[in-house]
């Protein structure tokens, strides 16, 4: 039976698309702990389509029997591609010589069990009921174009409904919001960061990510527009560990480290990274190489669990990303001021840049017994940004130049409880505290206005430009969220679940607020391979502190930054009414397919945006009063043998109306027009698609990726759109076993845009836009790792 399980576990589909009531995967055994096979049969093997045996030199056998070994090549679609191991009956060794390794062996495959248990009490915590669920594993990540050098956020672009936007803009959106996706590490939301385009995680850490989007149970608050819910890996405790160095065009060079294992009752995984490259940000211009981008960062990552007694466990979960970033620049931007003498400024040469230094630390104790299941985690979240101008090139060019920083330290505390209080009926409730101080401090230098004309002022007597003025704004703010849930599972009948709960959130910041929201979702079974939901879910969603923070536009009244709509209204959050329904359908006359159809409404009030409104790579926050947001997405995905195919495309279309907050980030012609008419928001696209097909031919894999997107918004309030793009990726990577058999050497090779396509992500207008952003350029890569 060993050996059957072994084949099972290779065909699990490297990319899981199903509804919210699919129970979730129970997981994998630990590396470090496989069963025995049985001594007199050779490992049943699917043929790839050949199968070998090769006689080995002979050992000594149980009894005294010499036996040949028997080798079986594995099947073609089995992860990790290396060799099975040489069964061999050999004589029992004596006790002295090899009992303490054996012991070893089973003590860590005892451990790894446990953990299993506990992964799966965690999964029944934390049960996305109602929702709209798209998974992807840790093979689906190694099968695209780049494998696990592969960011976080362009992984995510192969989701239904997530589309691509620049850095600047907050990287990507799903279901055309902007920001509002939620992080969470086993089960525990990370607090919000202060923005910038830095990010804290890396795919190397992810052993499963699900994206669940939708009518949200009520244990999910604050952002809810997606939950991206990352489980760690849980094979990377076998003493093991993996190196490997990646690079090729735009200088890129990253190197790549891991390596877990189990001590006693603790497994514990160390991970690291360093990347850099001359292609940090998109670059302004549709040129091969961005001027003036380079980037270096350092990200590192840490798991520790320990099984206290059979019903619970402590796990530490600890990360740090560290960023510094060259501003690109755009060439032949006018200059508009004047500084003493100085007339001119050449923009390609802007010396702008950014550092960005994020961390994050949990500590969570989770405890399994008579029916109950709870997890009670503390965490914080410390995040730093600090953007330097071009105190020159800024104030001929814009007239201002501001030195922008942004500091956020968060603690908190979450508790989840599942009570299976009957067979029929499972309550969950629990609730989230935390506390935030942040610092928003911005120094800038301006010119004096002209009283008459509103331009910069001269000197009337000697025709000399005024000199700079500097104007120093800081906000500062301890500030509070509180969110409580209760919400109930009834297993109505064996194909029908009906899961209905209430939370309420309360937040004390710049604005202070609350909210009581029910939910309540269905799921139907109506027979194997269909999966029915639909859901209601009141949401409500604060601001982030950073981004919410005010600005003292009094401060800047007679110089050239003045601006022009002097109303300032403190940001607002968002209220919001979310219907979503769904099915996915497993086609059974075609073997390997399934599909999905999912559609939504959203109805908001105080609809939140962010948006760019100033050289610094900042975000600054804004409402609108009436907004909603309405979208169908499709997704299919089909597995045969070693072929691995998927596709998504997704229609939406998000517009508001009425600026409530900010309103002097904005043109008065603009304001105007938005009070009066319904708008596009600037990060809404109408249709999203992706797609990516992996195949495995012996220890060799071919990958390929597409994302296409109809354009963003662009010009005079939002009333036009960049045009349409396509993005093609491809990749090939093959195993050399020089090491061991079970430690493979790979080598790849990845071609990011394979057709070269120049397009805009941005083209420098519409709302909250600073300046242009094009995709990029068809680059080279290669890499080697080597399993150790």
């Amino acid at each position: 039976m060993s050996t059957l399980a072994l084949v099972a576990a290779s065909d699990v589909p490297a990319l899981a698309q199903a509804g919210a009531a699919s129970p979730p995967p129970e997981p994998s055994a630990s590396p470090s702990a496989p069963e025995t096979p049985a001594p007199t049969q050779p490992l049943p093997q699917q043929s790839p389509p050949a199968t070998e045996q090769t006689p080995s030199p002979p050992s000594q056998a149980q009894g005294g029997n010499v036996l040949p070994e028997t080798r079986v090549v594995a099947p073609a679609e089995r992860r990790p591609r290396t060799p099975p191991p040489r069964q061999v009956v050999r004589r029992q060794p004596a006790p002295t010589q090899t009992q303490a390794p054996n012991e070893a062996a089973t003590q860590a495959q005892v451990v790894a069990q446990q953990n299993q248990k506990f992964d799966a009490a965690r999964q029944n915590i934390f049960p996305p009921i109602g929702a709209g669920s798209f998974e992807m594993n840790r093979q689906a990540i190694e099968s695209l174009p780049q494998g696990n050098n592969t960011t976080l956020d362009k992984a995510l672009l192969q989701f239904p409904g997530v589309h691509q936007d620049s850095a600047a803009s907050g990287e990507l959106h799903v279901r055309n919001e902007h920001a509002n996706l939620q992080y969470r590490i086993n089960g525990i939301m990370l607090p919000d960061g202060v923005g910038g385009f830095g990010q804290i995680l890396d795919t190397g850490i992810v052993g499963n990510m699900a994206l669940l989007t939708g009518a949200l149970p009520a244990q999910y608050g604050l952002r809810t527009a997606g939950v991206l819910d990352i489980t760690t890996k849980a094979d990377a405790f076998d003493n093991s560990g993996k190196v490997s160095v990646y690079g090729g065009s735009h200088q890129t060079i990253t190197p790549f480290a891991e390596y877990g294992g189990t001590v006693g009752q603790t497994q514990y995984y160390v991970s690291g990274r360093y990347l850099y490259n001359n292609l940090g940000i998109e670059n302004p211009t549709p040129a091969n190489e961005a001027i003036h981008d380079r980037t270096q960062q350092e990200k590192g990552f840490a798991y520790v669990s320990t099984v206290i007694d059979p019903n619970s466990r402590i796990t530490y979960i600890g990360g740090v990303s560290n960023a510094l970033y060259q501003i690109p620049n755009n060439p032949g931007q006018p200059s508009n001021f004047q500084l003493g003498n100085i007339t001119r400024f050449d923009s390609a040469f802007l010396n702008e840049r950014q550092s960005e230094l994020n961390q994050f630390n949990v500590v969570a104790y989770q405890h399994s017994a008579e029916g109950i299941d709870y997890q009670l985690s503390y965490f914080n979240r410390y995040s730093q940004l600090h953007f330097w101008p071009d105190p020159t090139g800024d104030l001929l060019i814009n007239g201002i130049s501001s030195s922008v920083y942004r500091q956020s330290y968060v603690n908190g505390i979450q508790e989840d409880t599942a009570w299976r209080i009957a067979d029929a009926h499972t309550l969950r409730f629990g609730f989230t505290t935390s506390a935030e101080r942040s610092l928003v401090t911005g120094i800038n230098a301006t010119f004096p206005s002209d009283p008459v004309s509103g331009g910069q002022a001269f000197d009337p007597t000697t025709g000399a430009p005024l000199p700079p003025v500097t104007i120093y704004d800081s906000s500062s703010k301890l500030g509070w969220l509180f969110g409580a849930y209760v919400q109930d599972e009834w297993k109505i009948t064996n194909n029908l679940t009906l899961n209905a709960g209430l939370r309420f959130d309360q937040m004390w910041q710049y604005v202070d607020a609350n909210q009581f929201s029910p939910r309540i979702s269905l799921t139907w079974v109506p027979q194997d391979g269909t999966t029915v939901h639909a859901g209601y879910a009141r949401t409500f969603t604060p601001p982030q502190q950073v981004i919410a923070a005010p600005t003292n536009i009094a401060l800047f009244q007679g110089t050239v930054a003045a601006p022009a709509v002097t109303q300032n209204n403190p940001v607002l959050p968002e209220r919001a009414h979310i219907f979503d329904a769904g099915v996915v359908q497993k086609i059974w006359p075609i073997p390997g397919l399934e599909v999905g159809l999912d559609g939504y409404v959203k109805l908001a009030r105080d609809l939140l945006d962010d948006g760019q409104f100033g050289q610094a790579y900042v975000l600054n926050g804004f409402n609108y009063a009436k907004a909603n947001n309405i979208g169908l997405e499709f997704k299919a995905s089909y597995t045969k043998g070693n072929l691995k195919l998927y596709g998504n495309v997704a229609w939406a279309r998000q517009i508001g109306k009425n600026v409530v907050s900010n309103q002097f980030l904005f043109d008065p012609d603009e304001l105007a027009y938005i009070a009066t008419h319904y708008i596009y928001t600037d990060h809404s696209q109408w249709v999203t698609a992706s797609a990516g097909a992996s195949y495995q031919w012996y220890d060799t894999k071919f990958t390929a990726s597409m994302i296409y997107g109809s354009g963003l918004r662009s010009g005079f309030a939002n009333t036009d759109h960049v045009p349409s793009y396509t993005q093609v990726n491809v990749g090939v990577s093959q195993d050399f076993y020089l090491v061991a058999p079970n430690k493979p050497t790979t080598v790849r090779f990845d071609v990011v845009n394979l057709f070269d396509k120049i397009y805009e992500i941005r083209d420098g207008s519409g709302i909250g836009v600073f300046a242009p952003q094009f995709g990029p350029r068809r680059g080279f890569f290669v890499g080697i790792s080597q399993k150790i």
